[in-house]
């Protein structure tokens, strides 16, 4: 045989001797345990659920309108407030919990057990934890106490806290909202009109250095030099033309003007008689000649006449040419519609150098006018940018206000309106059974340990007092071999002993059995052993 298995036999051959010490020991446990599981109080649990749907009709006809109120983050703050020492004595006393006459030391302990079985969880409606904002969440709440009626009475409390405490606290919470926005509404519209008297002094105090809207101080003085520059550029160009039309009116179209002018009215006295005369004589010295030779007194006075009328007509032009208004009005020259056209478009030209001319002193004053400014300018600009940084700043912040008091009176009426909707889906209920302690679990859980408490024992009592009963035994000690041993003279009477013996062990099993399958029947029948029937029958 395998030593391992002879050494096992051994030792529970050995443990055997202490067989009915340790079955009296494992009855002995097991009846005090049973009666520990008896006496244990009985708790009945009651529970309710109810569902919060915060996707009602209104709430999309209201997105954005309002300020958003956190509903999961109201009934976890009723959630805990529920369980802090305030709330939870006041719901102690209506559920008759606290005796009138307890001591603060009584009442914390009551309070603390009380805390300890109040459950409050929250599952969302479909199971998935993911989608708790959109479809809503179902809480239980779940409550123990050892007398049913009273632990119904609770979960009842509790159920009614919650939702009347999440109504009431989403409504205080909309009311401490507007309270505070008032406050500061109040507060900013005071900075408001101080930045309002402040930018007004300023802009009274530096009139004229103010920046335009076109930009600032340097961006002004930039924009006045560069339209000097570009006046300039202007006038210079209207000068070009000016010098243009002047050499064209006092050039070929002055001398063509003048030499292809017509004769006026009968005292027109000029160019026109002067060439009129010129041809006159030219004609005369041509029949002269056909008549004369070169000599002859009248050839030579009427040559004589032609050259001086052509001296008159050089020193005519050379008016003409130079701009002599006499001149000009002599030859007649005025009256052609080509000088006309260019004595206009000069006309033209000399009032646009007189506009352009102004408008560059005035630009050139404004930038004399800026640059007086040069060193304090800068410094006015920074300060009115900064007034009007502080009005925006207020202004807009004071707009902001408003504009989240508005959402929050209307949160409050969406709130009092049905925004949020509470429905029970089970009302306080609970089992006529208790939910603790589980008794035949426990008698069960007794039975055993009493059973391996006594193995142990007789274990342990055999290894202090072994005993030798084998020869394998006797060989392991030793360490010599075992050639033979020698049988039971009266082997048929020990056999009738050991049965006899294993009958009474069976009877004592048996009967330890029994009286567990008693004790779950009377666990089955709710029977429970008092704490002071215990202590009555401890002092008897």
């Amino acid at each position: 045989m395998n030593p391992l298995i002879n050494e096992v036999w051994d030792q529970v051959t050995g443990s055997w001797r202490f067989r009915w010490l340790a079955l009296a020991v494992a009855a002995a446990l097991a009846l005090a345990g049973w009666v520990a599981v008896f006496s244990l109080e009985d708790r009945y649990e009651a529970g309710a659920s109810v569902f919060v749907d915060p996707r009602t009709a209104l709430k999309p006809a209201l997105q954005g309108l309002t300020t958003e109120q956190d509903i999961d983050a109201e009934l976890s703050f009723v959630r805990q407030s529920l369980l802090a020492g305030p709330s939870l004595q006041r719901i102690a006393n209506q559920g008759g919990l606290l005796p009138a006459a307890a001591t603060d030391q009584q009442r914390q302990a009551l309070l603390a057990g009380m805390r300890a079985r109040i459950d409050i969880s929250a599952n969302s409606a479909n199971g998935h934890e993911e989608d708790r904002n959109t479809v809503g969440n179902i809480y239980h709440i779940a409550y123990q106490d050892r007398d049913r009626a009273r632990s119904l009475r609770v979960v009842g409390i509790l159920l009614d806290t919650l939702v009347n405490e999440t109504l009431g606290g989403k409504r205080e919470g909309s009311e401490n909202a507007q309270q505070f926005l008032e406050s500061q509404i109040a507060d900013y519209e005071k900075r408001l009109r101080l930045a309002e008297d402040r930018l007004a002094a300023f802009k009274s105090k530096h009139l004229g250095l103010m920046p335009q809207e076109q930009g600032g101080y340097f961006a002004e003085l930039q924009k006045e030099s560069d339209a000097v520059a570009t006046v300039k550029t202007k006038l210079a160009e209207a000068e070009s033309r000016r010098a243009t039309l002047l050499r064209q009116l006092h050039g070929d179209v002055a001398l063509t003007a003048a030499a292809g002018g017509q004769g006026g009215g009968a005292g027109s006295k000029g160019a026109l008689d002067t060439q009129s005369r010129i041809e006159e004589a030219e004609s005369r010295l041509d029949d002269l000649l056909s008549k004369f030779t070169e000599k002859h007194p009248d050839v030579v006075a009427t040559r004589a006449t032609l050259e001086a009328l052509k001296r008159r007509r050089a020193q005519e032009l050379q008016g003409v040419r130079d701009g002599d208004p006499a001149a000009v009005a002599a030859s007649r020259a005025s009256t052609n519609p080509v000088y006309q056209s260019v004595q206009l478009h000069l006309n033209e030209v000399d009032v646009e150098i007189a506009d352009l001319n102004i408008e560059r002193a005035q630009h050139e004053a404004k930038v004399a006018d800026l640059r007086r400014y040069l060193d304090s300018a800068p410094q006015v600009e920074a300060e009115y940018a900064q007034l009007n940084r502080d009005y925006d700043v207020n202004k807009a912040q004071y707009t902001a206000l408003l504009a989240s008091l508005q959402k929050a009176r209307l949160g409050e009426r969406a709130v009092s309106a049905g925004s949020v909707r509470f429905e029970v889906v089970q009302p306080p209920a609970a089992p006529y059974g208790p939910v603790w302690p589980r008794r035949k679990l426990f008698l069960a859980m007794t039975l055993l340990a009493a059973l391996a408490a006594g193995t142990v024992l007789a274990y342990g009592l055999n290894y202090l007092f072994p005993v030798v009963d084998s020869s394998g035994s006797i060989a392991r000690i030793i360490g010599v071999p075992i050639l033979g041993e020698v049988s039971a003279a009266f082997p048929e009477r020990e056999r009738r002993a050991f049965r006899r013996d294993l009958l009474r062990i069976s009877m004592a099993t048996t009967c330890f059995l029994a009286a567990f399958a008693v004790a779950v029947i009377l666990s089955q029948a709710g029977y429970r052993l008092s704490i002071a029937a215990l202590k009555h029958l401890v002092n008897a």
